[in-house]
């Protein structure tokens, strides 16, 4: 919710604060700032300090950053409590499939990495839908102050609920799940030992890529549609329930990869067909002459079928860890490029928007993303061969 937060609020943060539209692009893509530098170091102090622990943090990082956005007073001060909510947002996603992993039984795991991989539609979405909801209350000037405050309150209700509900890191590990992982007390020798055991992996390096590719493309052009419908003429209220729709057709594609997973599909298969819809979605949306409710199915298609590759990826990620005790510094490095991904996803599409005049060329980003994906993707399938 605090990566999509900021979607809904552009407009009148144009009013408000003066942002420019490629400054807008910077704020949609600071958030990944902290993944993209720390992801994988952030890994391996969670590996030390235990997940529940950094979730915890990461919460009250979130909370605190939020409420200092909500009283900003130009682009700049925006600018950097975006950065400080990146570092929030990567203590709290990181954590969670290793955590998963120790919890939940083998044969639910690929379901539940699969239900994982749907944070960011979901979060995305209700942010969608419900910020210009608050926003429009009150008056612009402090419509989006108050969605930034709220989002504060609701991460530090969350990290309550954490504190009360989550296990203990140790306990949580003793409760039954594929493996046993050692969450905390590692020593600095032993970390700098599963560093280099992360990064000499060729597979570890061929998902976190592959990450990049589907991430930067998605929030680029999720993170513009409302700024896009505003263009077109459309109300606040119509906007936010496009947006929200195509951001909530994500968790269709996450979910039936899990299932597809479970039931065996290929990992293959399932990301070819997500950045194959991917890249052709995007061509007829953008690229086209076609009626306008053509191109919002095609941008429902984008998001939906583009869905199944994180959770096919965070299913890679746990298989291709070289052992249990890399899981979460691989996780952090897919983090680190899927953050790199969405920092460089957003300006790059406004970059060429604000060259050209208009949006018409956003599938030229979107499809080179995709092939490179398309492409990767078959790299991992021989790697997979290879080791089966």
């Amino acid at each position: 919710m605090h990566v999509g937060k900021l979607p809904p609020a552009l407009p009148a943060l144009q009013q408000v604060l003066g942002v420019s539209l490629v400054q807008a692009g910077f704020l949609l893509a600071l958030v990944q700032l902290a993944g993209m530098t720390l992801g994988l170091p952030a890994g391996l102090l969670i590996q030390r300090h235990g997940p529940r622990r950094s979730m915890l943090a990461g919460l009250l990082v979130l909370s605190l950053a939020s409420a200092l956005g909500g009283a900003a007073q130009g682009a700049p001060g925006l600018l950097v409590s975006r950065v400080l909510e990146g570092l929030g947002f990567l203590c709290v996603v990181l954590p969670a499939p290793g955590l998963l992993r120790g919890m939940v039984a083998p044969e639910r795991l690929s379901r539940a990495l699969g239900s994982w991989g749907a944070y960011m539609p979901l979060g995305a979405a209700l942010a969608m839908l419900l910020g210009p909801w608050v926003m429009m209350q009150v008056e612009p000037t402090w419509g989006w102050r108050i969605w930034w405050w709220a989002l504060s309150a609701l991460a530090a209700l969350l990290a309550a609920l954490v504190f009360r509900g989550v296990p203990a890191d140790r306990t949580a590990l003793a409760l039954g799940g594929s493996s046993v992982l050692p969450v905390a007390g590692v020593s600095s020798p032993e970390v700098l030992g599963l560093l280099r055991l992360t990064l000499k992996s060729r597979g570890v390096w061929l998902v976190a890529v592959c990450f990049a590719m589907y991430s930067g493309q998605w929030l680029a052009v999720v993170g513009f549609l409302p700024s896009i419908y505003a263009q077109a003429g459309l109300t606040a209220g119509n906007t936010a329930w496009l947006t929200a729709l195509v951001a909530a057709v994500n968790i269709i594609g996450n979910l039936a990869a899990g299932r597809l997973l479970h039931w065996g599909a290929a990992p293959l298969a399932l990301l070819v067909a997500g950045f194959a819809a991917m890249g052709g979605g995007a061509v007829l949306a953008f690229g086209g002459d076609s009626n306008s409710w053509l191109r919002y199915l095609a941008v429902l298609a984008f998001s939906m079928v583009g869905g199944l590759i994180p959770a096919t990826l965070f299913s890679l990620a746990v298989r291709l860890a070289p052992s249990a005790a890399t899981v979460p510094a691989t996780v952090g490095w897919m983090q680190q490029w899927s953050a790199f991904g969405q920092f460089c996803g957003p300006p790059l599409v406004a970059w060429v928007a604000a060259q050209m005049g208009h949006w018409q060329l956003t599938w030229a980003v979107t499809g080179a993303c995709s092939l490179a994906g398309i492409l990767l993707a078959w790299k991992l399938q021989s790697l997979l061969s290879r080791d089966h």
